[in-house]
């Protein structure tokens, strides 16, 4: 009676192991998703930029600036650009000449360019009285080609407008440390603007 109950526990054992394995569901897996390349972004160094027109700001160290109109004298075009992260900077500067309304909507109207492609522009505003800095800044999120511009002036004599743009797809999720490191080149550029 002892080896009989002894053999069917086994055979009940094993009936149950066989049971398990012939009937688990099979691992399920997924693709993996598509990555990226990891970028090596350096530690942020400024140098002064003495620009042609009457201001001075701060320029990364990883980046040149490239003059675009230098015959003109009471504008002046130049973009930062950075060669390793596909991305340039667009700034423009005008002298006020009893414009400021004028220009100030131009403004608007460049950032409202990019609404069809945004998902949301968050507007902050700018203000600094003791360096007569003021002005709007857009974070532009979603798709759109500009994800960061900003205007500033001290509203009677200097007008600076900037817009950041990179040289290849707007996506949002591969461009994301490339776009947080020269955004912060960008704010130290307002915080640091000096009028001449």
């Amino acid at each position: 009676m002892r080896k009989l109950f002894i053999f069917s526990s086994i055979l009940l054992i094993l009936g149950i192991v066989v049971y398990v394995l012939l009937l688990r569901t099979p691992e399920t897996t997924f693709p993996k998703p598509i990555g990226y390349f990891r970028i090596a972004l350096p530690q942020p160094q400024y140098r002064s930029y003495d620009a042609p027109c009457a201001f001075s700001i701060p320029v990364s160290q990883f980046a040149t600036v490239e003059q675009l109109d230098q015959g003109l004298s009471d504008s002046c075009r130049f973009n930062i650009f950075y060669p390793k992260l596909n991305a340039r900077i667009h700034c423009t500067y005008l002298p006020v000449n009893n414009n400021i309304n004028n220009l100030v909507a131009e403004s608007y109207a460049f950032a409202a360019k990019h609404e069809m492609k945004a998902s949301a522009i968050e507007k902050s505003l700018i203000e600094e009285e003791e360096r007569k800095v003021f002005g709007i800044r857009y974070r532009i999120e979603g798709e759109a080609a500009s994800p960061l511009q900003f205007f500033v002036t001290d509203s009677t004599s200097h007008y600076l407008r900037c817009a950041l743009y990179f040289e290849s797809a707007p996506n949002p999720d591969s461009i994301a440390p490339v776009f947080q490191y020269v955004e912060r080149d960008m704010d130290e550029l307002i915080k640091k603007v000096q009028w001449r």
